[in-house]
């Protein structure tokens, strides 16, 4: 999948099949409607192409506002999103920044700057809820109606339900927050995973457990920074890591600010996912792990971010939360720790 900042660019195509949206989480919803766009592209000759936003368009209007609590909390990293939706199939996406500019167009010059001069879109595939335009003025009888006018077909798909229950992004972010991570697997049909390049912290994890009993090399830690101030999910989580052997991983993160730990260490008190793997890869050594990408299975919630009085504290705190994960992996089928499960794109339609 090309990836593209912006449309004005060269190796953008000068036509495509193309769909609209946000896109936070690449939920089922999502999925199936990539299953369709590509399929209408093929149809049509077309590549398929997803036009995205950074930042979330209400993210901006929070901050235009002043009232970043209007902010909403965010799924996943732009490079998830990317990675799933590239293994939707989709041959081109578009990251477009959404500011002042793009905020204040009109629905018919989205259209016509955005929709037929910049992407040259032939098919428009658009969500039951979508809106577009300064105010959110446009809908989908004006889009048909533009369609027509500028030769493109549009088609909107209906919600998508497992259970009943419509699948959307908010309804991923309220189970994030309740730490329902089975439901969240069910509504994205994967495991929840964050992905990225490890990073260095302030290497405390390694004199944190010197005095846990077998843990002469302390509580190392992955630790990969969540680039966006809200993250949808927060606590103590059971995990599986990918992306340092064959195999996953088994291992315990801490998703949030680390509130036992000072504000101004070397990640600035940015959000971070830090992760202890239970079992560490010998050939990896102590510093082997970092520049690396990996990616993070986020599966059971064990409890919410603690503060703890002291070191001791702290320490004895990590080392219950390995026995707790250590119980959770020893009670799921052993298959569960070697393989992850995707909804095909079968499933997805």
């Amino acid at each position: 999948m090309q990836v593209f900042r912006g449309f004005r660019h060269p190796g953008v195509a000068k036509a495509c099949a193309l769909t609209i949206g946000n896109f936070d989480g690449v939920h089922r919803g999502h999925q199936a409607m990539l299953a369709l766009l590509n399929t209408e592209a093929r149809q049509r000759g077309l590549p398929s192409c997803v036009l995205t936003f950074e930042p979330h368009p209400r993210d901006y209007f929070a901050a235009l506002a002043k009232k970043p609590e209007l902010a909403p909390a965010r799924i996943g990293t732009l490079r998830d999103k990317l990675a799933e939706l590239a293994a939707g199939g989709v041959a081109q996406t578009i990251v477009l920044p959404f500011d002042s500019r793009l905020a204040s167009q009109t629905p018919d010059e989205f259209v016509r700057d955005v929709l037929v001069e910049g992407l040259g879109a032939r098919y428009v595939l658009v969500g039951d809820d979508f809106r577009f335009g300064a105010k959110r003025a446009g809908d989908y009888a004006m889009l048909d109606a533009a369609g027509d006018t500028n030769g493109f077909d549009v088609a909107r798909m209906n919600s998508y339900e497992v259970h009943g229950l419509r699948v959307s992004s908010s309804a991923v972010r309220e189970a994030l927050g309740a730490g329902r991570m089975p439901h969240v697997q069910t509504l994205l049909g994967r495991p929840y995973a964050i992905s990225g390049h490890v990073v260095h912290g302030r290497k405390l994890g390694r004199a944190l457990g010197a005095s846990a009993p077998g843990k002469d090399d302390g509580f190392r830690t992955l630790n990969l920074r969540f680039k966006h101030w809200k993250p949808a999910a927060s606590g103590i989580f059971a995990v599986l890591v990918h992306g340092l052997g064959d195999n996953p991983l088994p291992g315990v993160a801490n998703l949030g600010v680390r509130p036992s730990l000072d504000a101004n260490d070397v990640n600035g008190g940015r959000v971070l996912l830090e992760t202890h793997c239970l079992e560490w890869p010998s050939q990896l050594g102590i510093e082997g792990a970092y520049g690396k990408i990996v990616r993070v299975e986020l599966l059971s919630k064990l409890h919410d971010e603690l503060r703890y009085t002291s070191l001791e504290a702290l320490t004895a705190g990590i080392a219950k939360d390995g026995r707790d994960a250590r119980a959770f992996f020893a009670s799921m089928p052993a298959q569960t720790h070697a393989e992850t499960h995707r909804q095909t794109t079968r499933d997805r339609i």
